[in-house]
């Protein structure tokens, strides 16, 4: 039995129809905001399939299409007459209209951006409570004309006379705008409107169900076998270990390999705060020197990234053979591994049903196929944030929940040039600076990640006292960002970036020089190699 829910017919999951719109994703987040659980789905699924999953709800997302290109993707209207409520926005509002007998016209009258929008009625079911004007997010060229028999329009802007409709009577309803994105004042409120007052949903989504059906889920699953789980130090690994130490206690090893490209005291974190929050039994590789000697000499980025996924790779099977070959002494066999896999990552890939064996798609750098371990992925349904609030839930400490994401290959891409010991301790350091201070300001939450880049291979002149140096110029990189797929620079408060420079230049005596990197990306990427 797989843990992956998106192959399992459940009567409370609300499907979004993904158009192509870069708001798919955040549709589902919002739902879940409002504790109704929520999955992506292509456009491209034959509506009998949808219905087949005996959905709550369904809601069709935007799309950067025109409603009358010739390759436009088309809803078909049996997706309305089987009693399913139903939710058009943008692209699916345009959609929606067409298939149910009403009019997409083009206006030439495009709208983007802020909108101001006008509800018509006070009984309107989207909108009661709201009001009468609000600001709202449009991004359209076509629009509804004419809204299809039974609709009655409830709100309309100066260029969209059909900017929002409903039928309470056979649940169905659709906006022009973009309620899901924050710059609709009221974005929210509609859409619980429609799940709650229209579709007739309840709120019961929580934490508490997540971690109760993934507990069985994962129960089911392995049985008596033996699990093993690569943890890293981040999050996801140790939320997905949590969960499953939870379902299968000691039948679960998690190894952690230090590699010596971590952050300062984060190899400790994991020993002793992970350990002591779950009682989770732990095998610890130090592997620091084999990494380093591996990576003597080499300064090009890509072949860094494939020389750490190497030895990796090799110590973790390893690692895991000798847990196997223990298991093997007393009678056990380790069946399954356990994989930090988030819903963006399934999403994205065009997944939506669990891999049985390990191929390419993992967390842990590329294990061999030969091992041919079952995958656990208890949070292959979540996003990150509600990834981090199971955390939370379930014991662990904040500064594994809250911790920053960091790339598998540590600190080795962050050392710009050759990676060496006395490289590695100098950034250790100031990185170590860096995070202090921006956790003594507050601004844990507010920045995605900081990486610090030390350009090993350029030096600067300094002076310090009365003497010259000649010293490593560091590179701050403050981000902001949801999900790293775009990002901003974080604009850091002088005070805090002055402090941190001071000590740092201070503190480490071979760096003499920080600089700040203000790119967003695109056109940069966050890190640096």
């Amino acid at each position: 039995m797989s843990a992956d829910r998106s192959d399992t017919d459940r009567s409370d999951t609300v499907l979004v129809v993904d158009f192509g719109a870069q708001y798919a994703q955040l549709i589902a987040r919002r739902v879940r905001e409002a504790r109704v659980y929520s999955e992506v789905v292509p456009h491209t699924m034959p509506v009998e399939q949808m219905l087949a999953r005996r959905p709550a709800a369904i809601i069709l997302s935007g799309g950067p299409a025109s409603v009358y290109a010739d390759d436009a993707p088309a809803v078909d209207p049996a997706m309305f007459t089987a009693g399913v409520p139903a939710f058009g926005i943008c692209y699916g509002f345009q959609a929606m209209s067409l298939a149910l007998g009403g009019t997409v016209a083009r206006t030439g009258s495009a709208e983007f951006g802020r909108t101001t929008l006008e509800v018509l009625g006070a009984d309107a079911t989207l909108f009661h409570g709201l009001p009468r004007e609000q600001a709202v997010w449009m991004s359209h060229n076509d629009a509804v004309a004419e809204a299809p028999p039974g609709f009655a329009v409830v709100a309309r802007t100066v260029a969209t006379p059909v900017a929002a409709f409903e039928d309470p009577t056979r649940r169905l309803a659709g906006v022009q705008f973009h309620p899901e994105v924050l710059h609709t004042e009221h974005g929210q409120a509609v859409l619980e409107h429609f799940l709650y007052e229209i579709a007739g949903l309840a709120p019961t989504w929580t934490m508490t169900n997540i971690i109760d059906e993934q507990v069985a889920a994962v129960r089911a699953q392995v049985g008596d076998k033996r699990v093993i789980c690569g943890l890293s130090g981040g999050v996801d690994s140790a939320v997905a270990a949590a969960l499953v130490h939870k379902a299968v206690g000691d039948q679960l090893t998690c190894v952690f390999v230090d590699h010596g490209l971590l952050r300062k005291g984060e190899a400790e974190q994991v020993e002793r705060d992970f350990v002591a929050a779950t009682g989770v039994r732990l095998k610890v590789v130090d592997a620091a020197k084999r990494f380093l000697d591996a990576l003597a000499g080499i300064t090009d980025p890509e072949q860094k990234r494939k020389v750490i996924g190497r030895e990796f790779i090799r110590v973790f099977e390893e690692a895991a053979r000798e847990v196997v070959v223990e298991a093997g002494t007393r009678g056990e066999s380790v069946d399954f591994l356990v994989q930090g896999t988030l819903y963006p990552d399934v999403v994205e890939s065009g997944g939506g049903t669990g891999a049985a064996n390990i191929k390419s798609h993992h967390n842990v750098g590329g294990l061999p196929e030969d091992l041919q371990f079952s995958l656990v992925e208890p949070l292959r349904t979540l996003f990150k944030d509600e990834v981090r609030r199971v955390g939370l839930e379930l014991g662990l400490p904040d500064a594994i929940v809250w911790r920053q994401p960091f790339p598998g290959p540590g600190l080795g891409i962050r050392v710009i040039g050759e990676v060496t010991q006395e490289r590695l301790d100098v950034l250790r350091e100031a990185d170590a600076i860096a995070r202090e201070e921006l956790s003594a300001a507050g601004l844990d939450r507010e920045v995605w990640q900081c990486p610090v880049v030390l350009l090993a291979d350029v030096r600067s002149v300094g002076v310090q006292g009365d003497g010259r140096t000649y010293g490593h110029p560091l590179v701050l990189r403050p981000v902001s960002s949801q999900d790293a797929m775009t990002a901003d620079w974080t604009r850091v408060p002088y005070e805090v970036l002055a402090r941190i420079s001071t000590r740092i230049t201070n503190e480490v005596r071979e760096i003499n020089r920080v600089t700040l990197d203000v790119t967003s990306k695109p056109p940069g990427t966050i890190e640096w190699e």
